[in-house]
């Protein structure tokens, strides 16, 4: 079964209308009050079906949760896979590769901070982001062993153990600025200082502004 119909009954389209006003109706709510106070019974009536309807579609409201995790992860997969690999400015690569989640996890950011919270106590959840959460990673440190290889990024002693700390670093820091909390960044903040501390990661110094605004490349290391 795929991360799309866990939890959902098979054989019906994944564009049916009822499903997809659960799934609108149950974020609205994630909007106003934590998963803990909402029921079923308010997704049902929201969405104009009844309870047994409901669970047609969905067998609880985490398998919705995870149905909204699916549908954020296809769109980053979507859009990184259209930046492509870094070319001739890596730092505006990594920046809009970053500005992908800060946007994407930023346009739904209850249901971002709802599984952040989730994932301590619903171990299906907590599997499924550590299996998605994982490919962001593996991806980041074959782009660092490559960056590197081209003899543009600093020595690294382990890439991926680098990758795992600055992928943690973001969820982290979107998770405190969605929630409110403090000290948290604003929103307005989140690309630069990020994209600012991965390049600094990644290369030692952040590649300079040139003149049209867009970064140079970062000076070569030798070996």
């Amino acid at each position: 079964m795929s991360a799309a119909t866990r939890g959902r009954r098979e054989g019906r389209p994944s564009g049916d209308e009822r499903q997809r006003s659960i799934v609108e109706v149950f974020e609205g709510l994630l909007r106003m009050r934590p998963l803990a106070e909402i029921t079923v019974d308010e997704i049902a009536a929201g969405a104009a079906i009844s309870r047994s309807a409901f669970y047609f579609y969905f067998a609880s409201k985490q398998a919705v949760l995870l149905e909204l995790l699916d549908r954020m992860v296809a769109e980053v997969d979507e859009r990184l896979a259209g930046i492509g690999v870094p070319g001739d400015d890596p730092a505006a690569w990594w920046r809009s590769s970053i500005g992908v989640f800060v946007d994407v996890f930023g346009d739904h950011r209850a249901v971002s901070v709802t599984l952040a919270e989730a994932r301590a106590t619903v171990p299906e959840i907590r599997e499924e982001w550590a299996r998605r959460s994982g490919r962001w990673v593996d991806l980041t440190a074959s782009t660092i062993v490559a960056e590197r290889r081209k003899g543009r990024a600093r020595e690294i002693v382990d890439p991926r153990a680098t990758s795992v700390a600055l992928n943690a670093m973001n969820e982290r820091v979107l998770v405190a600025s969605f929630a409110g909390e403090q000290p948290a960044l604003g929103q307005d903040e989140l690309l630069d200082v990020l994209a600012d501390v991965w390049c600094t990661t990644i290369y030692g110094t952040p590649p300079p502004l040139t003149g049209g605004g867009r970064r140079a490349a970062p000076p070569r290391h030798g070996g």
